[in-house]
């Protein structure tokens, strides 16, 4: 067997403790982040039905059709907005987000206050 990975294990840790208070409801669905070195993705989550109820990422058509590197924060504040436009579309104004195990900042930073700024409240 093989060693594990320190740096996947203190994120797993991270990750079950917010996941441990954080949860959507119908009333506030869960927006939760993954990022990695290449794309930004997004999805708004109803954990009592188990539904996913929006998604955007830096792979949909009108994100990816930019030029430039895909995993970078001008591409997550893109991201941003397209999963608040989703949202809306979905009927959904309020969220509670997740940061997955992240640290607030940088790219996950990025695309929160774009979400906010484009209508999500959370």
């Amino acid at each position: 067997m093989g060693k594990t990975n320190p740096t996947k294990v203190a994120w797993a840790k991270r990750k079950a403790r917010v996941r441990r208070k954080v949860s959507g409801t119908a009333e506030r669905p869960r927006l939760t982040v993954f990022r990695s070195l290449n794309n930004m993705y997004a999805q708004v989550v109803d954990d009592s039905r188990g539904v996913t109820l929006a998604t955007a990422s830096s792979m949909t058509a009108e994100v990816r059709q930019e030029a430039g590197h895909k995993g970078n924060i001008a591409t997550a504040k893109k991201v941003g907005a397209a999963i608040a436009k989703a949202c809306q579309a979905a009927g959904v104004t309020k969220v509670v987000f997740d940061r997955n195990g992240y640290i607030y900042h940088g790219r996950v930073k990025a695309l929160a206050e774009a979400a906010r700024e484009a209508g999500l409240d959370f």
